[in-house]
Parts: structure tokens; sequence; C-alpha cells
């Protein structure tokens, strides 16, 4: 059984910040290709970005310039890093893993760009 766990969501200003965390209960990152998704209040879930198990990424157009994605496997740890934040990217942010054909997401964290 696969546990992700996100961390990091909080409240930041438009153009501010966040560093989010996805922690996994068992060494899967080096293994799976790895995704964050999002969801915006009243709208469906928006895959975000993916990181691979060579590392190569990939984002959705809407953040590509101003989140990064990257991996700690000895951490089993996956970070998003978003920066230059705008309103519109206020969400649950979720990480997600396929494995064996089983999808594995977290609970999500929540990410309010506001001022």
């Amino acid at each position: 059984q696969v546990q992700l766990v996100e961390s990091g969501g909080g409240l930041v200003q438009p153009g501010g910040s966040l560093r989010l965390s996805c922690a996994a209960s068992v060494n899967i990152f080096s293994m799976y290709n790895m995704n964050w998704y999002r969801q915006a209040p009243g709208r469906g879930r928006e895959w975000v970005a993916v990181i691979t198990t060579s590392g190569r990424v990939n984002y959705a157009d809407s953040v590509k310039g101003r989140f990064t994605v990257s991996r700690d496997n000895a951490e089993n740890t996956v970070y998003l890093q978003m920066t230059s934040l705008k309103p519109e990217d206020t969400a649950v942010y979720y990480c997600n893993v396929v494995r064996a054909g089983t999808n594995y997401w977290g609970k999500g964290t929540l990410v309010t760009v506001s001022s």
C-alpha cells in the first residue's frame, strides 16, 4: 500500500512563492513517474506537472516557467516549487503515482493566492 502525504500549502500573496512536498510511505518515486495535480473550487482536477523516473519533467502550459518539480529519492519526497503565484493558482494540490494500474493520491494541500 502506498501512502502519499502532501504539505506546504498556505496563504500567499500574488507574486509570492511556496514549496509543496509530497512524502511517500515507500520508496516509489525512483521506480514510477510522479504527478502533481490541482483542483480549484468548483472545477475539475487538472494535471500540473510530472517528473519521470529518469528525471525528465513536463508542465502544464499554465504553470510553465513558474513551477519546478524535483525529487529526492533518498527521502522518498517530491517537491513542487511554485513562484510568481497568481490568484488562479488557488487550488488543492495533490500528488499522484500510478503503480500497477492503480492510482494513488494524497489528501491534498490547499494553496490560496490572495491579497
